[in-house]
């Protein structure tokens, strides 16, 4: 059953999301810190296109990813060890969102409207959101960033404009984040770019299971400090 929200600070319970479209399960309420960071703890996450009206989903299955486990093929393995690039952490938050919309906007149209960017950078400013970003010298060619809930890292969005700059920010996210304690990454819908990096599909109450308890789990102290981050390998 999809619920329509007012201005009221609730969800409905996950598991009432249709099935048809596939996780869909409010309508309406606004994009306040508040209301995105209640839904990240209950398993749910903003998704509409610009001229809709915003649409918030809790899909099953659900694509995650260990962040130990993520696939890295020799091509980027030699990628990472030749420091053609440097990598940051939430250096360029901004910037790296901005990227974000604006690139996907110019092909097929994008979720990150305006009101969604403002939105998490509030958050970030907050502690909430995160990015990692891919430098060639001063010049940004890649990025991710997504929200932290305890060991939990929810990933919301990648751009790139060199080949295999998002893998890359992808391989940096996941060794920094598993190096402080991180235990699970999740990727909201399953495609064949993530399964090719090792991301799996897990039904939504097992997710929703992991993330009540992840959520309750500190990082080490330091993982979201902002800085150089160093691509090493095990």
């Amino acid at each position: 059953m999809l619920t329509l929200l007012d201005e009221h600070l609730w969800f409905p319970p996950p598991e009432q999301a249709l099935q048809d479209p596939n996780g869909l399960l409010a309508i309406g309420g606004d994009l306040s810190t508040q209301r995105l960071w209640l839904a990240y703890q209950m398993g749910i996450f903003p998704w509409f296109e610009q001229d809709q009206p915003m649409l918030w989903w809790s899909p099953n299955p659900r694509a995650v990813i260990k962040p130990d486990q993520l696939y890295v093929s020799r091509s980027l393995a030699k990628l990472a060890r030749r420091n053609t690039y440097r990598l940051t952490i939430n250096t360029a938050f901004e910037q790296v969102i901005h990227a974000c919309r604006s690139l996907r906007e110019r092909k097929e149209g994008t979720w990150i409207t305006a009101d969604i960017e403002h939105a998490y950078c509030q958050l970030h400013q907050q502690g909430h959101a995160h990015s990692v970003e891919v430098w060639q010298g001063d010049r940004l060619v890649a990025g991710l960033y997504g929200m932290s809930l305890g060991t939990l890292f929810c990933g919301e969005s990648m751009f790139h404009l060199v080949d295999n700059g998002s893998k890359l920010a992808m391989l940096g996210l996941c060794r920094h984040f598993s190096r402080y304690g991180g235990k699970l990454v999740d990727c909201q819908l399953p495609n064949p770019h993530l399964m090719s990096l090792g991301v799996t599909a897990w039904p939504r109450s097992r997710f929703l299971h992991k993330l009540q308890q992840l959520q309750q789990e500190p990082l080490i102290s330091g993982c979201w400090q902002a800085g150089e981050l160093v691509l090493c390998e095990k």
